[in-house]
């Protein structure tokens, strides 16, 4: 067998390192542009991050001044405010980065951010603020479109945000509290709607404390009470085995224009003559948006006797508050006889005084018969000329000061309004009424149980269901039952086994309380501020009666009139240096009809509260992407 062995051209093994070549330079030719794609698309993702965080940045700063002056100066200063936050982009003078960026508002126009109204809301909030409520706030929609101008790319980032500019009546809380807020002490309570503090909370008691709702301050929470006695600090927390959640050191939940105590205090503060109504102050006074005002002020002589009163009657006027009114009524009467008082004003009585023994002081008095009150309004032809209800037109805010001052031959005098025969409120066509002074108040007896009177006890109960949205808004609040005798304070007899001082009856208000109170100075139980029960002030002897307070508790100032210290009562004393009552059995129950927006009292101030949501990512260009709101 023969073999035959032939070999092949040496060009053939140069072809094919060739092809090899070639095959291995397809390779890395493929391995080199995917790896500069990859860092393309790296590149291009990172300048995409890069343009999506300045846009971010962007969105962020007009919302910090959006918020602010929100804040600062409300929905009107927002309103007025829009055309400087669309220029209020990041600056190379804050930070030399920001050259490296073209900021526009999605419509072509440079430096520029996308800042609009987009509607009005009415509704329930977001779950962080669950169980509250806000009626016509607006919404506001940011938007940023950013280009980094380093790279050919041109890449574009953008950021959309929605805020909500919620106006939470503040009557939504069942405390409120600008200060610290103290249960210390408290009896047995359960608080069965929201609770919040600008400043700190303390909830030592060794009485059952429970929170039914979320519970917030700015501040610290902690067990000891700030009296003295920090024995009942040391198991504080299982005060909240129901709670929903609590939070410390949350945002301030900021109050008309301000959240300190001295500013807020001018909600029910006279202004001055030089104000105007419709200033962005001038607009939150009690005094302006009342429709009825009744000042009190001494005579000629400088006493208590004869005094002079002046009744303004004002309507709002293309949506103005009533103090902007123009043609407001005003009436001055002066040297009133009784006869005379009656004939004009029958609701209305200036010469009772009493004692008050916490504040140490006599009291001379601007008595308001509520349900007189409510009569007059609907019958007197001054006042149906003014503000005619079969127009629609309802008195539901009524502002008392009186100005009465004692002179150096009478010291030891307060002048303050005391609220009787409130039973059944002016009905408004269910609108509510509110009384707002910058006095003291005191109530005497059952108020807005809205039933004819069957008995003192008749409406101790947290059934609300037929009573009118109503609010008591003064420097202080006192409580005093039926049986209040003004005699029996005046008397140097005084004594706790008086008939006449006992409480005698249950006592029933239904109405926000909005007053103030004088804060604790210390540690000892002489400068202690009461705690949250103690708002509502008593002076006297209530042994086994209730007191039922189905309520919205709100604490915005430092009282400014009435400003003696609580006093911790230990008995009764003929002096007036001791203390001073025996406190009830208190039923404490947050009327859950302040939720409902349609039942909110008039005037009641709002929280301001600015609420991001629906943030996203839009396309360039785009500013009407619609999140949902959630």
């Amino acid at each position: 067998m023969k073999i035959s062995l032939r070999q092949r051209p040496a060009g053939f093994a140069l072809l094919m390192v060739l092809i090899m070549l070639g095959i291995g330079i397809m390779l890395l030719a493929g391995a080199m542009y995917r790896s500069m794609t990859i860092s393309n698309l790296n590149q291009r993702s990172n300048d995409y991050l890069a343009a999506n965080n300045a846009a971010e940045a962007a969105v962020e700063k007009a919302y910090a001044a959006l918020a602010w002056t929100f804040q600062s100066y409300g929905v009107s200063g927002v309103s007025n405010g829009v055309a400087s936050f669309q220029t209020n982009i990041p600056s190379v003078i804050e930070e030399g980065y920001w050259t490296n960026f073209w900021f526009t508002d999605g419509q072509g126009h440079q430096n520029k951010t996308y800042v609009q109204w987009v509607s009005d809301y009415s509704g329930p909030l977001p779950s962080t603020y669950s169980g509250l409520q806000t009626v016509g706030s607006p919404i506001y929609r940011i938007v940023s479109n950013v280009t980094d101008k380093r790279t050919s790319r041109q890449v574009t980032g953008t950021a959309q945000e929605d805020v909500l500019l919620a106006l939470i009546p503040l009557c939504n809380y069942a405390i409120f509290y600008n200060g610290t807020l103290e249960f210390s002490q408290c009896a047995t309570m359960t608080v069965n709607g929201r609770v919040h503090a600008n400043g700190s909370i303390a909830v030592g008691t060794s009485a059952t404390l429970n929170f039914a709702d979320a519970v917030s301050a700015t501040g610290t929470l902690t067990g000891p009470g700030l009296d003295g006695q920090s024995s009942y600090g040391t198991n504080w927390h299982t005060y909240f085995a129901n709670t929903p959640a609590y939070a410390t050191n949350v945002a301030s939940v900021t109050v008309s224009l301000s959240n300190t105590n001295s500013d807020v205090h001018f909600l029910i503060d006279m202004p001055t003559n030089s104000e105007a109504a419709m200033s962005t102050i001038g607009k939150q006074r009690l005094y302006n948006q009342a429709q009825i005002i009744l000042l009190v002020t001494n005579d000629a002589t400088g006493t208590y006797t004869n005094p002079t009163i002046t009744l303004t009657l004002q309507t709002s006027v293309n949506g103005a508050v009533p103090g902007d009114d123009s043609a407001k009524a005003i009436y001055v009467f002066t040297n009133l006889s009784p006869s005379r008082l009656a004939s004009n004003l029958p609701f209305l009585d200036l010469d009772n005084q009493f004692f008050d023994r916490r504040e140490e002081k006599t009291n001379i008095i601007t008595d308001v018969d509520v349900g007189a009150y409510g009569n007059w309004i609907a019958t007197n032809s001054l006042v149906q000329g003014k503000l005619p209800s079969a127009s629609g037109i309802y008195p539901t805010i009524l502002y008392v000061a009186d100005q009465r001052q004692p002179t150096v031959t009478q010291p030891g005098q307060l002048a303050v309004v005391r609220l009787k025969n409130g039973a059944v409120l002016p009905s408004n066509n269910t609108h509510g009424f509110t009384v707002a002074t910058q006095n003291p108040v005191y109530v005497l007896g059952n108020y807005n149980i809205q039933q004819t009177f069957a008995g003192p006890s008749s409406a101790a109960t947290t059934n609300t269901a037929n009573t009118y949205p109503a609010a008591i808004m003064s420097d202080s609040l006192t409580v005093l039952s039926a049986n209040w005798s003004d005699a029996t304070s005046l008397s140097t007899t005084y004594s706790s086994s008086s008939s006449s001082f006992n409480a005698s009856y249950d006592t029933t208000i239904n109405a926000v309380i909005v007053a103030g109170t004088m804060p604790s100075t210390g540690t000892s139980d002489t400068t202690f501020s009461g705690g949250v029960h103690n708002l509502p002030r008593l002076l006297q002897n209530w042994g086994a009666n209730s007191l039922w307070l189905n309520t919205s508790i709100l604490r915005l100032w430092t009282s400014t009139m009435a400003t003696s210290q609580f006093r911790n009562p230990k008995g009764f004393s003929p002096s007036p240096t001791d203390p001073y009552y025996n406190a009830p059995t208190r039923h404490y129950n947050f009327d859950l009809n302040y939720l409902d927006p349609a039942k909110v009292p008039p005037g009641i101030p709002n929280a301001l509260v600015p609420i991001r949501f629906g943030w996203s990512t839009p396309t360039p260009g785009v500013v009407t992407n619609t999140p949902t709101y959630n």
